[in-house]
C-alpha cells in the first residue's frame, strides 16, 4: 500500500494525482486542451499520449484522484453518470445478461436499462433491496450478473447493506455495483464493503458546483477495469480536460463541504419533522429513520439530501417546491446551492406508472451550504403559502 493510500481522505483528495508542473512549478496541473500529440517518429509516443480520446493528462489526474478517495484501484472518469453507466453495463454485460435493480432509483439509470439496453438484450428485474430472501430469489432465478444498488437511494433514502449485498451477489456469481452519488466518497465508500463497483455522477456531490457534467466508474479488478478502458476508448464518452479540471477543483473541496450539507440537512430534517403539513421525512440522519442504525455503521456522516411528503398531497408538494426562493426549484442535486425538486414530474417523469414511481405527495431537497437560518427561513415562508 502507498503512503498515498495510508493519508485521511482530505489529504488524498487535494493531493492525488496533482504533482506540480516540472517547468514551472505551478501547483495547480495544466489543463491540457489538446486532441492531439506529437510523436518522436511513428509510433513514438511520449509517456503514451497519442490522441485525446484515449488519454489526455487532464482526465488522468483526476482518475488518479477519484481512485485515491474511492479506496480504489482504478478509475475511469466520463462525459456524465449516464455514460459511465452505460460503459460499464456493455464493457461487462452481454445480450441476454440480467440486472436485479432496487425499485427506488434514479429515473435516468432505468430509463437507460429499461429503455436503451433493454433493447439491445438486457434484461431486468426491479426489487426491494430490504428484502434479502427477495433479492437473493431475483438474482437466482435470473442467474443475475449485476446486483444494482443506490443507497442511501434516489428519492426515497432507503439504506441498504452494502457488505450484505455483497455476500449475496458473490455468493450467487454476480457483481455488486453501488452507485454512490448520494453520500459521495467522503461519506461512503462501497468497495471497503466488498462492492466490485462504484459509480458516480460526478456533476453532483464530487464536482459541487453545479457547472460540469461528468461521471465515474471506479473498481479494483484488473481484468475488468480493463474492459471498461476499452470501452471508454473505442466508445468515447469521455469526460473534456476542461470538465476533467473543473471536476478535480470541486472534489478537492468535497470534504469540507460535505460536512456543511450534512449539518445543514439535518437541521432542515429536524425543522420539517415538527411541521403539522408534513406526512413523512425521509432522512438517515433521523433516529426513527429505519435505516438509521445501519448508516451510522456505513457511512461517515448522513448526507446533504431530504425528501419530505405533505398531508396535502400534491398539491401541497407543488406549492412548496414553486414557492422558495433560497432553495431554487431545478434538477439535479449537490451543489453549493439548495435546490428543490418535485421528482414525480422532474427527475423521476420516466418511471411514472412502473414499480419505481414516486408519490405525488413528494419533494426532494438538496440541501446547500448556505446560512441554516436563511433555509429554515425560505422554508417557514414556503409554507406558509399552504
Amino acid at each position: 500500500m502507498s503512503a498515498e493510500n495510508n493519508q485521511g481522505f482530505n489529504t488524498r483528495a487535494v493531493h492525488a494525482g496533482q504533482v506540480p508542473d516540472d517547468a514551472t512549478g505551478a501547483v495547480v496541473p495544466a489543463i491540457y486542451q489538446s486532441s492531439t500529440y506529437a510523436q518522436d517518429g511513428i509510433g513514438g509516443l511520449r509517456n503514451g499520449y497519442e490522441y485525446g480520446r484515449g488519454t489526455n493528462p487532464t482526465r488522468d489526474s483526476l482518475q488518479v484522484q477519484l481512485a485515491a478517495v474511492e479506496g480504489g484501484k482504478h478509475a475511469f472518469s466520463f462525459a456524465s453518470g449516464l455514460a459511465a453507466e452505460d460503459a460499464l453495463i456493455r464493457a461487462l454485460l452481454a445480450p441476454g445478461d440480467h440486472i436485479v435493480l432496487g425499485n427506488d432509483a434514479y429515473g435516468g439509470t432505468y430509463r437507460l436499462i429499461n429503455r436503451v439496453l433493454g433493447a439491445w438484450g438486457i434484461g431486468h428485474t426491479v426489487v426491494d433491496m430490504s428484502d434479502a430472501s427477495r433479492v437473493a430469489a431475483a438474482v437466482n432465478e435470473h442467474k443475475a450478473r449485476f446486483l444494482w444498488v443506490e443507497t442511501p437511494s434516489n428519492p426515497m433514502m432507503k439504506v441498504t447493506d452494502i457488505a450484505a449485498l455483497a455476500e449475496l451477489a458473490h455468493a450467487a456469481g454476480a457483481l455488486l455495483v453501488v452507485d454512490n452519488t448520494f453520500a459521495s466518497p467522503y461519506l461512503q465508500n462501497p468497495l471497503a464493503f466488498g462492492a466490485d463497483v462504484v459509480v458516480h455522477s460526478t456533476t453532483k456531490y464530487i464536482g459541487g458546483h453545479s457547472d460540469v457534467i461528468g461521471g465515474a466508474v471506479v473498481l479494483n479488478d484488473d481484468a475488468l477495469a480493463e474492459k471498461i478502458g476499452f470501452v471508454q476508448f473505442a466508445v468515447g464518452a469521455v469526460s473534456a480536460p476542461l470538465d476533467a479540471f473543473l471536476t478535480t477543483r470541486g472534489l478537492k473541496t468535497l470534504g469540507v463541504r460535505m460536512d456543511r450539507h450534512s449539518a445543514n440537512a439535518q437541521a432542515v430534517a429536524e425543522w420539517l419533522q415538527g411541521r403539522s403539513e408534513v406526512e413523512a421525512v425521509f432522512y438517515p440522519g433521523l433516529p426513527e429513520h429505519p435505516g438509521h442504525e445501519l448508516a451510522k455503521k456505513q457511512m461517515r456522516g448522513f448526507g446533504g439530501m431530504v425528501s419530505v411528503s405533505f398531508k396535502g398531497g400534491e398539491a401541497a408538494a407543488r406549492k412548496v417546491a414553486e414557492s422558495t426562493t433560497v432553495f431554487t426549484l431545478a434538477e439535479s442535486l449537490g451543489g453549493i446551492e439548495s435546490l428543490v425538486n418535485y421528482p414525480s414530474e422532474m427527475t423521476h417523469a420516466s418511471v411514472k406508472g412502473t414499480e419505481l414511481a414516486v408519490p405525488e405527495n413528494l419533494i426532494r431537497l438538496s440541501v446547500g451550504i448556505e446560512d441554516i437560518e436563511d433555509l429554515i427561513a425560505d422554508l417557514e415562508q414556503a409554507f406558509a403559502q399552504l
